[in-house]
């Protein structure tokens, strides 16, 4: 439904939080009441990272901010009048190993102004620092377990910021959307959301990792070698990147090196997942969808685009072909079943394809796209090579965009 935004006050400023507190390798815990350090003028750091192989469809994210390992913080943005509103989480993208929910681009004052809603923005430990402990250490899934966590967090405080704790709709694209699924199958978020939306996740990669993972978490724990918590943050990184190396022989899996391990405290077994969404269906209502492109980026390296660029027509014709073929395989299969299995179950689920393709954009409808039109301005995503030449975001479609995702959040499915 549409909702009326004219004469709706601006947001108060970002407040950064820190939620948890964690030393290297071992579970993160809630910070003291009164110790979260709050700053309303400062970014929060952004965990240890390489660059991003989407910097050539997003721009830089990252390069304004800090690193740190102690990487633990949301960003709250709120109406200034804001009472009992819903909340929305985000959770971001990168692959498990790269971004920030402190990112320009993610500014969420538009969202929360327009669609009064409460927005939350979580960061969370990435890669070898979150996802792929070494040989020896007994705690597994730490960004995923720090996730949870600041659903904790936001269920005791963020009544104070004018949200109301009792409707929650988490939020996330790409691994951000594989998060959200995440964090929906694992029994210690039961109670913390009400609601999810997963943006062009890619769900086509999540099973048939278990070897890949065994191959790098030796690579890592040699890498790091037998006192890996005093390992400089340089070493963890060239143990990642290490970690992505014996990855490559291990075929499409390979793709996403880093993500939640099924099996592995708090995520059940692959086995046990059918079950656990048919528990899920019925009280947790989703939206769920991809990209048109979505997966260009991947496809369309400039090797690729150079080999094939020889043969004319022929060429761009073969290169769309794959580009469809891998989003069916990576990202829209994965949505159909699960909307086909949340349905089986009693769920309510809604479906969407974003086909907004920037004039001379040249990746189309690609991965990412959404995201100027739910987050930032125009000029925070000027350097964003997916838009095109012009760098030009359709105003009306973003505000259809947020109008769409904050509905869902205030009134659920109609």
């Amino acid at each position: 439904r549409d909702r009326d935004v004219t004469g709706v006050q601006t947001c108060a400023l970002p407040i950064c939080v820190r939620y948890g507190v964690a030393h290297r390798f071992a579970p993160a815990e809630l910070v003291r009441p009164g110790s979260g350090l709050a700053d309303g003028t400062r970014r929060g750091p952004a965990c240890p990272q390489s660059p991003s192989r989407l910097d050539m469809v997003n721009g830089p994210l990252v390069d304004e901010l800090t690193f740190d390992e102690d990487c633990l913080v949301l960003s709250v943005a709120a109406p200034a009048d804001a009472d009992g509103l819903p909340v929305m989480v985000w959770y971001h993208g990168g692959a498990y190993s790269t971004g920030s929910g402190e990112a320009v681009k993610y500014d969420t004052d538009a969202l929360a102004r327009e669609g009064q809603v409460v927005v939350v923005n979580v960061s969370y430990r990435l890669g070898v620092f979150g996802y792929l402990t070494p040989d020896g250490c007994d705690q597994d899934n730490l960004g995923l377990r720090d996730q949870i966590l600041a659903l904790r967090w936001i269920r005791d405080n963020i009544a104070a910021f004018g949200g109301d704790p009792g409707r929650v709709t988490l939020f996330g694209q790409s691994a951000g959307g594989d998060a959200v699924l995440s964090i929906m199958l694992s029994p210690e978020s039961d109670g913390l959301f009400q609601r999810a939306i997963i943006q062009s996740a890619p769900l086509g990669v999540r099973n048939g990792r278990s070897a890949m993972t065994t191959a790098q978490q030796r690579v890592v724990t040699e890498t790091l070698g037998p006192a890996p918590g005093a390992a400089t943050v340089e070493q963890m990184l060239a143990a990642q990147a290490a970690a992505v190396r014996a990855a490559a022989p291990f075929g499409l899996v390979s793709s996403l090196p880093f993500a939640p391990i099924p099996g592995r405290s708090p995520l059940p077994a692959s086995s046990d997942v059918p079950a656990r969404i048919a528990q899920l269906a019925p009280r947790i209502e989703l939206l769920i969808g991809y990209a048109r492109n979505d997966a260009a980026p991947f496809v369309i390296t400039r090797p690729v685009a150079v080999a094939l660029g020889r043969f004319g027509l022929v060429g761009k014709a073969v290169l769309r072909v794959i580009t469809a073929a891998a989003t069916r395989k990576i990202f829209g299969s994965g949505v159909r079943k699960l909307a086909k299995a949340w349905t089986a179950h009693g769920g309510r689920v809604a479906t969407y394809r974003f086909d907004w393709t920037p004039v001379g954009g040249p990746f189309g409808a690609c991965h990412c796209i959404d995201l100027p039109c739910l987050f930032g301005t125009t000029a925070d995503w000027a350097d964003a090579p997916m838009l095109g030449p012009s760098r030009a975001i359709d105003a009306d479609l973003a505000i259809r965009v947020r109008r769409c995702w904050t509905t869902f959040a205030h009134d659920g499915i109609a």
